[in-house]
């Protein structure tokens, strides 16, 4: 059974797309926030792998197909920016002084926790681009000799946080303004968190496909200073 599935080209999309799917559906029929679509396809896949002892390397021979799509993908997110280009022109000095803020609050506090924890060097390299889109983070990790499966890991579990965890945190701090919730998701939680910003707003979309850009190639800038 499991050499007939894998012998199948797109085996692994499929079961990606299908269980992500069924993700939205548990989502939609819970209204939970920690039923989150990509945590619970994440989840069913290495269950799956294990229990059918189909080993992680055949996996990702699999979603090569996929994985190739992921840098085109980045790229459309400026599509909201035109879409919301009159709106963003008024705001760009907010959104650039809290993306920078964002940016820099974020990699302080891994180099703090890191320092606390007694983390070595490898380890801070690997989660230091933890809060960029998978692309960006993942050439980084590699170009200073990081861990690339546990920056993948990193960022998965921060987007995955950021977009369970953005609607409370914005109600807890009375965030109303997009503008505000754009650059908040999109600084901390980068394309995972954006699709949670274009469910407050077209407006919050925009902003937080702007913000996730700008954040990865200030991260990127700053990214060999600090190794």
């Amino acid at each position: 059974m499991t050499d007939l599935l894998t012998s199948i080209g797109i085996w692994a999309v499929v079961l990606t797309l299908g269980l992500y799917q069924l993700g939205l559906w548990i989502q939609k029929k819970t209204g939970l926030a920690l039923c989150n679509p990509i945590l619970i396809a994440a989840a069913a896949v290495i269950l799956l792998l294990l229990g059918l002892d189909i080993p992680n390397e055949t996996y990702q021979q699999g979603m090569q197909a996929m994985s190739w799509l992921l840098t085109p993908a980045t790229v459309c997110l400026a599509i909201p920016l035109y879409t919301q280009l009159s709106a963003l022109k008024g705001n760009l000095k907010a959104i650039f002084l809290g993306i920078g803020t964002g940016t820099a609050v974020g990699i302080g506090v891994i180099l703090g926790m890191c320092a606390l924890l007694g983390l070595d060097g490898t380890m801070v390299i690997t989660l230091l681009p933890k809060s960029v889109t998978s692309a960006m983070a993942i050439a980084l990790s590699e170009s200073g000799g990081g861990i690339v499966a546990l920056t993948a890991a990193a960022v998965i579990v921060t987007g995955v946080f950021g977009n369970m965890a953005g609607p409370w945190l914005c109600r807890l701090f009375r965030i109303t303004d997009p503008i505000a919730q754009g650059v908040a998701y999109g600084t901390a939680a980068h394309v995972i968190g954006t699709a949670r910003a274009r469910q407050h707003s077209e407006l919050a979309g925009a902003v937080s496909s702007l913000s996730l850009v700008v954040a990865g190639i200030l991260t990127a800038l700053v990214f060999p200073v600090l190794i």
